[in-house]
């Protein structure tokens, strides 16, 4: 079986990014094995710490995942820094890191009517730097995304069933 590990770029508990990975959760159960990413414990980053246990933890989760799946809000019409800050502790060695060859897709989210499409391409961008191998399909935006939550998950079912046909197809080309 398949191993997705999900990023997500929000810190809140009831963030529409969070809601999101809930619902895809439940629609993949049995399809993938899943595991998250503990993104919040990570200090910021600085090239002097050489042996923070969170980042270990970080970097061997993403080398041991087939694939790595981003549900990331939009901040100021780009990624979170909690998410640039993770992204920047395991591209290390540069163009050597465990991004390297690693597959991985984007989900964005707004409480906007664009669905963080900036954040998405800017994430895009960001990976293709470090040499991973971003999933082409039809780009998972959910617009309105904090309306669209009920009971902490994401409700929307419409969204859901377009996020997990897209999910399945990433985890088909693992």
């Amino acid at each position: 079986m398949k191993k997705l590990l999900f990023l997500c770029g929000s810190l809140r508990a009831a963030s529409s990014s969070r809601a999101t990975i809930r619902a895809l959760e439940t629609s993949l159960n049995g399809k993938c094995a899943i595991d998250h990413a503990e993104i919040a414990t990570l200090p910021f980053y600085n090239a002097d710490i050489t042996d923070d246990p969170n980042v270990k933890r970080l970097i061997d989760q993403i080398a041991a995942a087939d694939g790595l799946l981003f549900v990331t809000p939009e901040y100021n019409y780009s990624v979170p820094g909690l998410l640039k800050n993770a992204i920047d502790w395991a591209s290390r060695p540069a163009y050597q890191s465990v991004f390297k060859g690693k597959k991985c897709f984007i989900i964005s989210v707004s409480g906007g009517l664009l669905g963080g499409v900036r954040a998405q391409s800017h994430l895009k961008y960001i990976l293709n730097g470090m040499l991973a191998q971003v999933f082409v399909w039809q780009e998972v935006v959910i617009t309105q995304a904090n309306a669209k939550v009920k009971d902490g998950v994401m409700a929307d079912e419409a969204v859901i069933d377009f996020a997990t046909q897209a999910a399945e197809a990433f985890i088909g080309s693992l």
